[in-house]
């Protein structure tokens, strides 16, 4: 297999919030071959909020991002669904429109940099289920996974699709895939799809919280002994809030939540200590043994 190579954006989040799931995902593609190239001069992408705010400036910070992936001469590769869903639908825009690309390439060239519209933006989770590839990544589980894992994919891994372009958004596969070949059951349930209620946090703190028991109760009813994302954000909800829901909806919960590298880590045998599990709200300690 040839080696993978990426720019490595792990997002804001998961350099302060979600430390673990930056530190493990670089244990993880050390063990499976994968080089991530950090980037020095990324920006952050704007998490959504300045789309509409100013479309112009969002356009520019994130083609930013993408002419320094293409002057290192990779694809970039991050661990936020926000960044990637944000990321993503820049990507599609300026593809789509040349004149809106030479616009942005306008700016840029005030602070001497150009980009072409030949970088990608992929998600760990696309690239072990097709980079790596569901069977190398089978060959390489030293540690079976004996449990029954509820997926849980977030808005952003899979919506908008014409700009995702990856999983179908009604029947998303890869997840589920990705468990199976750890040696887990993926637990299906209706919630897998559906809102996790961050966004809606900054709203109503009240309807969030029961979004994010209605999930964490819906996989639970299914027989999950856990559950695992992809999306830093959805874990923040999913763990961080778990007690509060719990309360809201008058129920104990008690679920374990794993970051997507975190389940690979354990299966590919990378040592439990290493992974950050003491910075979870919900101890997953009775699983990782």
């Amino acid at each position: 297999m040839p080696v993978l190579r990426y720019a490595y954006y792990p997002g804001c989040a998961s350099q302060s919030i979600t430390k673990e799931a930056n530190s493990t995902t670089r244990l993880v593609a050390e063990a499976l071959g994968i080089e991530l190239h950090n980037m020095p001069k990324a920006n952050c992408c704007g998490a959504g909020l300045l789309t509409d705010y100013d479309y112009g400036l969002y356009l520019a910070l994130n083609a930013r991002i993408f002419a320094e992936a293409e002057a290192m001469g990779m694809d970039i590769m991050t661990i936020c669904s926000t960044c990637l869903m944000v990321m993503s639908t820049a990507n599609r825009d300026l593809k789509g429109d040349p004149a809106l690309l030479e616009k942005t390439n306008a700016v840029l060239a005030k602070a001497g940099l150009h980009y072409s519209g030949n970088v990608r933006i992929r998600q760990l989770l696309w690239v072990l289920a097709e980079e790596i590839g569901i069977d190398n990544l089978r060959k390489r589980v030293v540690r079976p996974l004996n449990l029954k894992a509820a997926p849980f994919y977030g808005c952003h891994s899979l919506r908008p699709s014409d700009a995702l372009g990856f999983d179908d958004p009604a029947k998303p596969w890869s997840l589920e895939a990705v468990i199976k070949a750890l040696g887990g059951e993926a637990v299906e349930y209706k919630g897998k799809t559906k809102c996790c209620g961050f966004q809606v946090d900054l709203v109503s703190e009240e309807t969030a919280v029961k979004m994010t028991g209605t999930r964490l109760m819906d996989g639970k009813s299914k027989g999950a002994d856990c559950f695992v994302t992809p999306c830093p954000f959805c874990h923040i909800n999913l763990d961080n809030y778990q007690g509060l829901a719990g309360k809201e909806l008058g129920a104990k919960i008690d679920m374990p939540v794993f970051h997507l590298a975190q389940l690979v880590g354990l299966a590919i045998g990378i040592n439990p200590d290493e992974m950050g599990f003491s910075r979870h709200l919900v101890s997953p300690e009775s699983l990782v043994g």
